[in-house]
Parts: structure tokens; sequence; C-alpha cells
């Protein structure tokens, strides 16, 4: 019968401390899926931004269109931009996507409008949804 020790006990322990940090550490390492992946809710505000702002540089360059036809365009698409500026991104791909986007579309100074950066700090502030 084998004897129990504080000697035996510690060595033991260490080695389960190192397995467990060990497969820990690969663990964390590794993406869970569901932080991969966008969610689908930031995936078609992006799109919607993308046709309103595709649409607004066709309003605005189209021979023909009047005033009242880019006015229009360029607040649907401002419209879309403050809904993408405001959705609160939750996980790791949201967060990555959102700011990546929102990056390239101030990149092209178009994230100029106080509302933009309002809607951008409301968003990171935790709220539960009732």
């Amino acid at each position: 019968m084998s004897r129990l020790n504080r000697r035996t006990l510690i060595v033991n322990s260490a080695s389960a401390v190192v397995g467990t940090t060990v497969v820990g550490m690969t663990i964390a390492k590794e993406p869970q899926a569901r932080n991969q992946i966008p969610s689908r809710e930031l995936r078609a505000l992006i799109k919607a931004h993308e046709g309103t702002y595709v649409a607004f540089g066709r309003a605005i360059h189209e021979t023909g269109s009047n005033s009242r036809d880019c006015t229009q365009a360029s607040r649907t698409e401002e419209q879309a931009l403050v809904a993408l500026c405001s959705y609160p991104a939750v996980s790791e791909a949201d967060r990555r996507v959102k700011a990546k986007y929102l990056l390239k579309v101030e990149a092209r100074g178009e994230l100029d409008l106080k509302e933009h950066m309002q809607a951008v700090l409301r968003s990171t502030i935790w709220s539960p949804r009732t």
C-alpha cells in the first residue's frame, strides 16, 4: 500500500497544475467559433450602409439628378451609418468587424458628424435589453 505524504502530494499537484495550465493555454489560443463570425445583424447593417453609400455616390454623379435626390440619398446614407455606429458590438468578431469598417469609413472623412461619434460612444455602454 502506498503512503500519501506531503511530498508526494506536492509533486503530483505540480504535475496537475502544469498539465492544466498547458491545456488551458491551448484552449485559450483557439478562437471560439461564436467569436469568429460577426453577427447577422452587424453584417446586415454594413451591407445596408454600403448600399446606401453607393446609391448616394450614384445620385451625386448621375447627370440629371436634382438636389432633392442627392439630399434624400445623403440622408438615407447618414441614417444607415448612424445605425451602424449605434450597433452594440458584444462579441469579439463584432467589435473587430465594426471597428475595421468604421476605420475605413473614417479614412474617407465620413465620420464627421457629432451624431456618429455619439452613437459609437453610446454603443459601448452596456445596458440590458428589455
